[in-house]
């Protein structure tokens, strides 16, 4: 009997339905070869799957392990659930893992430390997709592959052809919104954190004049403008120069981050620059060329810009290919949004003169948002739902909400001397268990797939 998603109304019957009734007898696998709700130290799993018979079900080196099924709600964002099931998977060892909610079904498979998305369909499709799924874990298709075998390794050499390839396609991000305040900087430096952890090659951008990414980032290094080092070398000279200072002489590595980070900082003296920069001609062209040249040298671009329509925004956006516009979902926040549609209509007429495609919007990154229980339940949802409906914009699943740790982190110090000295660090590694971390995650993996690279 073909599978119905309508049916599944609570994920008790997505258990069922979905994977007793229809998923595990299609792929092969009998009662005897399957167990529900098995608890392992800490872990606890919604379905295991065997390749082998194994009674009675022992947990060792030699134990067959091959698919984890985990089941939720229909209305949970299957996103939120990636990086549990990658605990599972790379703690126990196990080759596939199966996440779904009914409407949607995605299959993962373990490669090292880390999972990767290999398979993907809506519910209703599931029908026409079940030999696919089949290939990837049927019982038969799984008990026939030995540990490691040679379409292993040939996705193992793939893997490695693809990320010769991601080389050569540079990303650019541009985090932008008119409106102050909406945590684009907290933003830009810890998505940039959990991108690098990805194993990504990031370079920021500090665009914004207050040079906050180049102070998050523990840049600044002097309490007296007397030792100021940056000065003299920053996005200005990158934009002001046509021969000289290449983004890979300005670039500084920030320890902000582990694998560490790469960013081209700002001053505080781009306020008073603007105008002599932007009587260059080439100003707002200049950026793309300089980041051409440093195409092979990063994965991933995230430029930080400045909360207005200026001349530094419009460099921005002009260089990017793709937006996040981040916003706390205030009523003036949105009403922001249509100064940035009209923004990016703007840019986008000008890209279409230098015959550079329209800017591809990520969409608005729900950020600095309350805890608290009630706004959470009601308010959020609603204040999402105006966003999509009212602005046409689509919001991104992952949410950054207002926590401890993030102030914590950006506001670590060391002791030199006299002196205290800014040594700020990515939430990421001030606490990689905190949920903070966790957000910054699941935000990394949805930029990565929504951009290419995951």
């Amino acid at each position: 009997m073909p599978f119905n998603p309508d049916l599944c109304r609570n994920e008790s019957e997505v258990e069922s339905k979905l994977i007793v009734q229809y998923l595990l007898p299609q792929l092969g696998y009998t009662p005897d070869t399957w167990h529900q709700e098995v608890a392992l130290g800490s872990i606890r799993l919604d379905f295991l799957a065997f390749a082998a018979q194994v009674i009675p079900f022992v947990l060792d080196v030699n134990s067959p392990l091959s698919v984890v099924m985990e089941a939720k709600h229909p209305k949970q964002n299957l996103n939120n659930h990636v990086l549990r099931l990658r605990h599972y998977l790379t703690s126990l060892n196990v080759r596939y893992g199966l996440l779904t909610n009914g409407k949607e079904i995605r299959i993962y498979q373990t490669l090292q430390d880390d999972i990767r998305l290999v398979f993907q369909c809506f519910g209703k499709e599931v029908d026409t997709k079940i030999d696919r799924i089949k290939i990837l874990i049927g019982r038969e298709s799984l008990g026939e592959k030995p540990l490691i075998d040679k379409s292993e390794i040939q996705i193992a050499e793939n893997n490695s052809i693809l990320e010769t390839k991601r080389q050569n396609s540079m990303k650019t991000i541009a985090v932008y919104h008119n409106k102050g305040g909406v945590g684009k900087t907290t933003t830009v430096v810890n998505l940039a954190a959990a991108i690098s952890k990805k194993g990504k090659r990031v370079l920021v951008i500090d665009l914004d004049s207050q040079a906050n990414t180049t102070f998050a980032t523990g840049l600044v290094k002097f309490d007296d403008e007397d030792f100021d080092d940056i000065k003299d070398s920053n996005i200005f000279h990158v934009l002001h120069s046509e021969e000289f200072y290449p983004i890979s002489e300005v670039a500084r590595k920030s320890n902000f981050s582990n694998p560490e980070i790469y960013v081209v900082p700002a001053h505080i003296d781009l306020i008073r620059l603007e105008t002599e920069l932007n009587a260059l001609d080439y100003s707002r062209l200049i950026l793309i060329e300089k980041l051409e040249e440093v195409k092979e040298q990063y994965d991933v671009v995230l430029i930080d810009t400045p909360p207005s329509l200026n001349l530094y925004a419009k460099i921005a956006l002009i260089a990017t290919d793709y937006l996040i516009v981040p916003s706390d979902l205030k009523p003036f926040a949105n009403q922001g949004l249509t100064n940035v549609k009209e923004f990016i209509k703007t840019i986008n007429g000008f890209r279409k003169q230098i015959r550079k495609p329209p800017i591809e919007i990520i969409g608005v990154l729900a950020s600095k948002i309350s805890t608290n229980a009630k706004f959470v339940q009601s308010t959020l949802k609603n204040r999402i739902e105006k966003v999509s409906s009212r602005y046409g914009i689509n919001v991104m699943d992952a949410v950054i909400y207002e926590r401890e740790d993030l102030a914590k982190c950006a506001e670590k110090i060391q002791i030199v001397g006299d002196m205290e000295i800014a040594d700020p660090i990515s939430v990421l590694d001030f606490k990689p268990e905190s949920t903070s971390a966790q957000e910054f995650e699941l935000l990394a993996i949805e930029v990565l797939q929504k951009i290419g690279l995951a």
